[in-house]
């Protein structure tokens, strides 16, 4: 693992600063935008002015969103890194602009987000003297960051910016930190050579220790490699000889730009798939090969279970499948786009590594090499067996939850929320999931249209994305609706960025799932201990009153007729709008793991 170099920042790009480059934040704004960057979001603050002057100054100018807590910028970042696959970019201040900041850039990270940070330093001169906000943020960040590093001379700023950029775009794409010495930012690039010759900062050499991850020389992102080929035909092979094989497309298949090849791979080998994270959508809603609804079924019962672009985590039961009524374990294969992607915690049966979209372009010519009788013709043996068993407890599960999806219950069951919002929802929305119980009925009864039309935390968990990534998406797509499902638990994190939607002028239509507690721990306390404490909230919170008294808009509904109407005028208001579902609080999301 290559360090950076404590003077350069870690790239090997000719030294010398273009002429009229301008103070270090202006050069880090030019090598944002050469990456594709137009937004940059913030949280004003002293220590990273130039990295505004930059902005404004630019040709063409980058936008500038302003939000009022440093989590949401990271948030929006991420979200525009995930809806857009390309790097997001989000400007921290220094010290406490960085802490607040690490439960988005921690997200960042177990998603595989491509999420450059930018950050302000206390001055190399004063270092160690108790300047206001010093601390060594990479010390901090490096668990959690491809990278993080300080850049400490004016005229390698850009070149330093460059390499964040290209390394977090470069497969396993996530989040890299790079903050910058007062004198860095300010300072001239004609200073550099003065720059050089200043003693180094006390700071450097801990920030030198906490950088990780390979340098290069700055440019695009690293093309991934296509798989190995015999990991190919090794995956190949075992679905020849599948009767009940299960495809699980996840997060990275939609990151990675493999959605167009995964979808013609699963339709002409006529596979079973369940999507997971950005995977939703990659085959739409009604498709007949999509069986998300029937998974309990599919892991139970599958003899082979081929996970590609998602981790073996909580999500999908750490990778164990199979096993039904006594049954064998089911053999399971891991798909990633880099090596150290591939699970090590289970045995498997054969893993491939690179390109997912060139992985999935390859797979269906090798499975006809294997020998997999109707390959290229009539089905497999499996479609009129397996694939119908899977169809069958799809519709089950359906019909039996109908009823409750146009349940006239008071208090208000929150199954009734997603019948009604399903109804209305326009094949190119965002759908955004920001909470626990509440959230968990939107992932199983809301199925995208589209690739790229759902964004949920991930598995790290982490309340309050909720309006970094609707202000995100509002941005990134203008003219498609932008819902976003707020648990009130989790509306506590973030409902204060509702102003910034009303600044920027950015409408969102918000759902509050509101039952007045923390759903997803008072009743599992309530299981282990017979009684729950610290699990109440205040009880029909007037949350769409907080939305109003910020410039929005919002309605409180009480009823399960109300909320059809609420919806359409919040979807025609043309402003940040909130309504807040009052749900009945005995009602548990029926889950069958916490994820621990």
């Amino acid at each position: 693992m290559a360090e950076g170099s404590e003077e350069s920042g870690g790239t090997d790009v000719a030294q010398a600063p273009e002429r009229g480059a301008g103070h270090g934040g202006a050069q880090a704004v030019a090598a944002a935008q050469r990456h594709g960057v137009t937004t940059m979001f913030t949280l004003s603050g002293g220590h990273v002015f130039p990295l505004y002057d930059g902005a404004v100054k630019a040709d063409p100018p980058m936008r500038l969103v302003d939000v009022r807590h440093e989590q949401t910028a990271v948030f929006a970042a991420e979200a525009t890194a995930r809806l857009g696959r390309r790097p997001g970019l989000a400007v921290l201040t220094a010290g406490p602009g960085v802490t607040n900041g690490i439960s988005g850039i921690t997200t960042a990270h177990f998603n595989g987000s491509p999420v450059v940070v930018l950050a302000g330093r206390a001055p190399d001169h004063r270092w160690g003297s108790g300047s206001l906000q010093e601390i060594d943020h990479p010390l901090l960040l490096a668990p959690v960051t491809k990278r993080a590093w300080t850049e400490h001379q004016a005229g390698h700023a850009g070149a330093a910016a460059d390499e964040a950029f290209r390394l977090a775009a470069s497969p396993h794409r996530g989040p890299v930190f790079l903050d910058f010495s007062l004198e860095a930012l300010f300072g001239e690039a004609g200073n550099a050579a003065a720059a050089r010759d200043q003693p180094p900062a006390a700071g450097n050499a801990a920030a030198r220790q906490a950088s990780s991850g390979a340098a290069g020389a700055a440019g695009a992102a690293t093309v991934p490699a296509p798989p190995d080929g015999g990991s190919v035909d090794a995956v190949a092979g075992l679905l020849a000889g599948a009767s009940r094989p299960v495809l699980v497309l996840g997060s990275d298949v939609w990151l990675g730009g493999a959605e167009s090849a995964a979808r013609a791979a699963a339709e002409e080998l006529r596979l079973p798939v369940i999507t997971n994270g950005q995977g939703r959508g990659v085959l739409p809603s009604g498709h007949d090969l999509l069986v998300t609804r029937a998974r309990s079924v599919a892991f139970r019962e599958a003899d082979l279970v081929v996970v590609a672009g998602t981790p073996l985590d909580f999500r999908l039961g750490y990778g164990e499948f199979g096993g039904a009524d006594g049954g064998p374990p089911a053999q399971v294969v891991h798909v990633a786009d880099a090596p150290d992607q591939i699970a090590t915690h289970r045995p498997l049966a054969a893993s491939a590594a690179g390109d997912l979209a060139a992985f999935f372009t390859a797979l269906p010519g090798a499975v006809r090499a294997a020998g997999r009788a109707g390959a290229a013709g009539p089905g497999p043996a499996w479609e009129e067996s397996w694939l119908r068993r899977l169809r069958a407890a799809r519709t089950e599960a359906m019909a039996a939850d109908s009823a409750l999806l146009a349940s006239d219950a008071d208090p208000i069951h929150p199954m009734r929320v997603y019948g009604e919002l399903a109804r209305l929802l326009d094949d190119d929305a965002v759908v955004i999931g920001d909470g626990g119980d509440f959230v968990s009925y939107a992932g199983k009864y809301i199925e995208p249209r589209r690739p790229g039309g759902w964004l949920d935390p991930g598995p790290y968990g982490c309340l309050g994305t909720g309006l970094g990534y609707a202000i995100a998406a509002r941005i990134a797509r203008p003219s498609a609706q932008v819902v976003l499902l707020l648990g009130d638990g989790a509306a506590g994190f973030s409902l204060m960025d509702a102003d910034t939607l009303v600044r920027h002028r950015l409408p969102v239509v918000m759902v509050c799932g509101n039952n007045g507690a923390w759903g997803l721990e008072k009743h599992p306390m309530q299981a282990l201990y017979g009684y729950d404490v610290v699990a109440d909230l205040q009880p029909r919170c007037r949350y769409d009153e907080v939305v109003q008294a910020l410039g929005g808009a919002g309605e409180i509904v009480t009823r399960p007729d109300g909320i059809a109407p609420a919806l359409r005028r919040a979807f025609g208001s043309g402003v940040p709008y909130l309504v807040n579902v009052i749900t009945d609080p005995a009602i548990a999301y029926p889950r069958a793991t916490t994820g621990i």
